[in-house]
């Protein structure tokens, strides 16, 4: 059964190594198609720029291409810490919550191979790495007084135009979050109050104002094994070719409260929970090309991704009433409901990624480099369901929302002796055609690091650190009183990245 998970929220997500705050199928489609560059720390210092770089094990992902310019086999492992501070307002209250997270965003194995036995190609290396590109753990909470509307102003929005039939199994409404507020008596058809109102129509008994609280986290992260061979063809032309596997793990959980006094109702609390799997496959080929020592150019295309992805949604909810006669002679107290488990499969195919860059050699001193990225994100697209269920709507929405954007990532490295030197900068424009909420939601990105080599071992730190601006609503009633959070999402990390040459 296709659903739109929990509450119709109008928030929008942001995507800053990145997370989702809304659920719908829209959304979704952004979160899963809005990646970073993974790789390891010395890509990383220098902004994730790495297209028209090699010589890493980032390449496998980035542009196989880059593979060719290994000389000697490697194992490297890239441990890693996010902290991710998001500061929430939401009616002039503001609140602050920080999670950190450990992880290893990236592990490697590379076996080069001097070929003399092929004319023209002098080296080829294989490598085989896992790199993250989507970290999803993240926590926000906010809270204040709302004199304008309630939680309960939505379910009575969301309910009416259907008779109470909605509600049971087969019906529209069934398990939702409106189903499990008609069940904590929360609301009601209008028959109830007078028996010539219309059983369309609804109502509630608590008309007070409402102190507001919500703690939204997310956990999971979005992952690819690349299997991958670049080729050195006379020093001058490198070109690779790889195929990734995708997965992905992402889950929410949201707990939703709003407490009254001097009314019927104490105060009502709403969880929600969404689980979504996946995996993937997609292809990359690339090249590089060097036509004088000090300068080289990289270009690459990788497919689009496609997923199959599995959720699983469920809800509860429970209520506090002061011993209330919500009947002649029918009294109320501890109320609660639960969803059952709703499970849905349904494939998403991500958009293409074309990338191109340039390296400038100063000497022996180092290198600057650039990359670009065209992604078009109105080209993610459903596809039917395994219960046959059509996602044209939502492909349709996904068209009107979303935007072909150019991303951008600067780096360089400066060399002394064993030691290196290494800064960036990154930008990821507004992935939307009209920015929503009076938000933009452009992703930007400052980095360095520093490293030291030897024939037999390196070791690379970086520290990134980025920002970026969203919204979300927790509920919609209408377009100018439905509730607003703004937020600014603040994360820190820090890579270290141990190689082993051999």
């Amino acid at each position: 059964m296709k659903i739109l998970k929990g509450l119709l929220l109008s928030g929008f997500v942001l995507f800053f190594s990145n997370q989702i705050m809304g659920q719908s199928f829209a959304e979704t489609a952004l979160l899963f198609s809005r990646t970073q560059p993974g790789g390891s720390a010395r890509v990383q210092a220098m902004g994730g720029a790495q297209v028209a770089l090699g010589g890493d094990y980032s390449s496998a992902y980035s542009n196989p291409a880059g593979l060719g310019m290994y000389n000697r086999s490697e194992f490297a492992i890239t441990p890693a810490n996010n902290l991710a501070n998001i500061s929430t307002t939401y009616l002039d209250q503001t609140n602050n919550a920080t999670k950190s997270t450990l992880y290893i965003p990236g592990l490697s194995l590379t076996l080069h191979n001097d070929n003399t036995k092929l004319k023209g190609i002098q080296s080829g290396t294989f490598t085989i790495s896992y790199s993250r590109v989507n970290d999803f753990n993240r926590t926000f909470s906010y809270g204040g007084t709302n004199k304008d509307n309630s939680i309960i102003d939505y379910f009575i929005k969301d309910a009416t135009g259907g008779t109470p039939s909605q509600f049971n199994e087969g019906g529209d409404l069934y398990n939702t979050a409106t189903e499990l507020a008609y069940d904590n008596y929360l609301i009601g058809e209008k028959t109830i109050i007078d028996p010539s109102f219309s059983n369309k129509e609804y109502f509630t008994d608590v008309t007070g104002i409402p102190t507001q609280h919500e703690t939204v986290s997310t956990s999971g992260a979005q992952n690819q094994w690349n299997f991958s061979y670049g080729a050195n063809v006379n020093d001058k032309l490198f070109i690779g070719a790889g195929i990734g596997l995708a997965s992905l793990h992402y889950k929410s959980k949201k707990v939703y409260n709003e407490s009254f006094v001097n009314e019927p109702l104490s105060d009502l609390l709403l969880e929600e929970n969404l689980e979504i799997r996946g995996s993937g496959i997609n292809a990359k080929i690339g090249a590089i090309y060097r036509p004088v020592d000090i300068i080289q150019f990289g270009a690459s295309i990788a497919t689009p991704t496609k997923y199959q992805l599995v959720d699983a949604y469920h809800a509860n909810m429970s209520t506090n009433w002061k011993d209330f006669e919500y009947l002649p002679g029918e009294f109320i107290n501890k109320e609660s409901a639960k969803t059952d488990v709703i499970n849905s499969q349904y494939p998403l195919t991500t958009p293409w990624r074309l990338s191109a860059g340039a390296t400038i050699f100063i000497q022996k001193s180092g290198f600057v480099t650039v990359d670009i990225e065209s992604v078009n994100y109105s080209n993610a697209k459903y596809g039917t369901g395994i219960d046959g269920i059509s996602y044209s709507d939502d492909n349709k929405q996904i068209k009107s929302l979303y935007q072909s954007v150019i991303n951008m990532r600067l780096g360089g490295e400066f060399r002394y002796e064993k030691f290196r030197f290494r800064a960036g900068y990154s930008y990821m424009p507004e992935p939307f055609k009209v920015q929503q909420n009076d938000v933009s939601r452009v992703i930007q990105s400052i980095s360095g690091g520093a490293g030291y080599r030897t024939q037999k071992f390196y070791v690379d730190l970086a520290l990134i650190y980025g920002q970026g601006n969203n919204s979300y609503r927790p509920y919609t009633v209408n377009s100018s009183t439905s509730p607003l959070v703004t937020y600014q999402q603040n994360n820190t990390n820090v890579l270290i990245t141990l190689g082993f040459p051999f």
